[in-house]
């Protein structure tokens, strides 16, 4: 049966929703492994927009399941309507959206709330033993929605972030771009991506991995 593999997003844009190329390189992995990817994302107004070109904010106001559209060619559901039991696993794409709209965590850091449709999904899969990706900054989301769990998981190697990692209670592991880390125990795959870059040939490959072992994760 062909494994169903959820993609959170968070919007549009690296600034403030999901990292373009992080979340298209996740779904062309999902595609060339023979999985379906089912996109979804949280129906809730962004924190902010930020205009791409100048850095700066535009003063709009944008929705984050409306934005996730944008990448998902129209396809993606609310993920208040979706429930663990409908996937085989579930991968949440970087960008700063994973910080500002599915979590709080660049407004409060280690003391981050994470948006409840995302936080019960992520209960979900856990308690399901279904696999979970993060990547790039996405582990500091799974991390504080798990942080009952003790899980492990690797933002690369900023200080700052990991501190925060361990503050809310989780382990962290330096990682290098190209690599991924594996907690077998809460059945969560991480890498750093566009945390350490350079490049989109470089993010790619972890990618690539990240998805390949979470897929081989599924029961």
């Amino acid at each position: 049966m062909t494994k169903r593999v959820g993609v959170l997003l968070s919007g549009c844009g690296v600034y403030d929703g999901s990292e373009i190329h992080e979340a298209v390189l996740t779904l062309l992995a999902i595609d060339r492994a023979g999985a379906r990817a089912i996109c979804l994302a949280p129906d809730m107004v962004q924190m902010h927009v930020i205009d791409h070109l100048t850095g700066k904010e535009s003063g709009e106001r944008r929705n984050v399941l409306v934005e996730s559209a944008r990448i998902a060619r129209g396809e993606v559901l609310d993920a208040a309507t979706v429930k663990a039991s409908e996937l085989d696993a579930l991968i949440l794409p970087g960008g700063f959206g994973a910080a500002k709209n599915l979590s709080d965590f660049a407004v409060k850091g280690s003391d981050a709330h994470i948006q409840s449709d995302v936080g019960r999904l992520l209960q979900e899969m856990a308690a399901a033993g279904k696999p979970i990706g993060a990547i790039c900054i996405s582990p500091v989301v799974v991390a504080r929605a798990l942080s009952s769990r003790q899980p492990e998981v690797t933002i690369g190697n900023d200080a700052a972030t990991a501190e925060a990692i361990v503050r809310m209670g989780a382990m962290h592991r330096s990682c290098s771009v190209e690599t991924i880390h594996v907690d077998r125990r809460n059945r969560l795959v991480s890498t750093p991506a566009y945390m350490l870059g350079p490049g989109i040939k470089d993010v790619a490959v972890g990618i690539e991995k990240l998805v390949n072992q979470v897929l081989a994760m599924c029961a």
